[in-house]
């Protein structure tokens, strides 16, 4: 019942479990907790308060808790219902702490049974019980009731007798609560070591998982050393590949030095002869020059001599008519710079218009032609006996054809 009532029990402060543990009564240290004021009956259906005193030799922390347990009890996990111990105001004067809890009746056992009180800590051991209790209501049989002076010192006795054995349970209980400091000194050790245990099983553990690690680790390095041996054959075929074309650069950049040097000399021929062309080119400038000026007198002249053939022609026309009026003998060369073209010197003038009539002469080869030849045909053979640039239209006379050549040459030199 007390195991089913444990687990529906409340608490003011918090509704989780309390902290128990397995701990055999013969190993709990009963005296650092006391509990005072203990009644043998407490009346049902009403609230009860629990006074103990929290001695120098415990710590209070905050899951302690207080616990109502039916008498027999073997383990801390057989409370029947608990309440969350109080933290003390001030715990550093290292004296005792008087301490008080009130447990409702709602949750107090209805049975007539035996309980007592008990100090729980936060790891499930108990550290003080009280004295057993019943919940029942005080009858006349619990009233003892003194009627003879022998009855008196018979009960003084009884109280001498308990003292005494009160002084026997105190040095017992001193006894034992040095062996449950020893104990508990002990079981600390134990739960150090326990801890260290945990903590070497965790730390082998994480070094297991490290060393599995470490070994795919080692076989990815391995396979990743595979295949950098792989790359660095194929790196050294390359770099092998590499050199040998180097060499075979190398021998045709010697191959295209050895070219551009030769190059180089052809240009300094070239520059050479360049100099020479252009010293030539000089030259056959001031020979253009000199052409030039011949050429624009040339020019002038041919001007000078249409200008005659123009004349020429009027004077031909004038030359028949008088003919044919009267006989006159025309002075010798008519003052013409060629002479008179269309008289001839000793000329018969009795012959008649046919006879007088005079030809045309060309001025380049003394050609003579007939009065009755066109003009277009006789400025055709004058302009036969002349070269004419096709680049500035200067013309030539054929005869000076090195000086008409040079001019050509000169115009292709701009």
């Amino acid at each position: 019942m007390g195991t089913e009532l444990s687990k529906t029990s409340t608490m003011d402060e918090t509704s989780d479990d309390p902290p128990t543990t397995a701990v055999l009564l013969d190993n709990c240290h009963f005296s650092q907790v006391v509990f005072n004021n203990v009644e043998k009956f407490y009346v049902p259906g009403g609230d009860i308060t629990c006074y103990y005193t929290l001695t120098q030799n415990i710590v209070p922390r905050g899951k302690d808790w207080v616990g109502i347990f039916r008498v027999g009890w073997k383990t801390t996990r057989e409370y029947y219902t608990f309440m969350w111990a109080p933290l003390p105001g001030d715990t550093r004067s290292g004296s005792a702490v008087q301490q008080q809890i009130q447990f409702k009746a709602y949750y107090l056992p209805k049975d007539d049974e035996y309980y007592q009180f008990c100090y729980v800590d936060q790891d499930g051991v108990v550290r003080g019980a009280s004295v057993p209790f019943q919940f029942r209501a005080e009858t006349e049989d619990d009233i003892l009731v003194v009627t003879t002076q022998g009855e008196v010192e018979e009960i003084e006795l009884q109280n001498k007798n308990l003292r005494k054995d009160n002084e026997e349970l105190k040095a017992s209980c001193a006894r034992l609560q040095q062996q449950n400091i020893g104990l508990q000194e002990e079981l600390s050790k134990a739960q150090e070591l326990q801890n260290s245990l945990e903590s070497l099983r965790s730390n082998t553990e994480k070094l297991e998982l490290e060393l599995n690690s470490l070994k795919k680790e080692n076989k990815h390095l391995k396979e990743l050393d595979d295949c950098r041996e792989a790359e660095l054959q194929q790196l050294k075929e390359q770099i092998q590949k590499v050199t040998s074309d180097k060499e075979r650069l190398e021998t045709r950049l010697k191959t295209a030095l050895d070219h551009v040097d030769q190059l180089q000399e052809q240009n300094r021929d070239l520059m050479k002869e360049l100099e020479e062309q252009k010293r030539l080119s000089q030259i056959l400038q001031a020979k253009k020059n000199e052409a030039d000026e011949e050429n624009q007198k040339l020019r002038e002249e041919n001007d000078a001599l249409l200008r005659q053939l123009s004349q020429t022609r009027e004077v031909s026309s004038f030359c028949v008519v008088s003919q044919a009026q009267a006989p006159i003998a025309a002075p010798e060369g008519g003052g013409f710079l060629f002479g008179n073209p269309y008289c001839v010197a000793g000329a018969n003038l009795g012959a008649g218009a046919a006879d007088v009539a005079s030809v045309r002469k060309c001025p380049m080869c003394d050609e003579v032609f007939p009065d009755e030849i066109e003009t277009s045909q006789y400025e055709t053979h004058v302009r036969s006996h002349l070269l004419e640039c096709p680049v500035c239209s200067e013309t030539f006379e054929k005869s000076n054809k090195q000086v008409f050549d040079d001019h050509i040459f000169c115009h292709a030199l701009e």
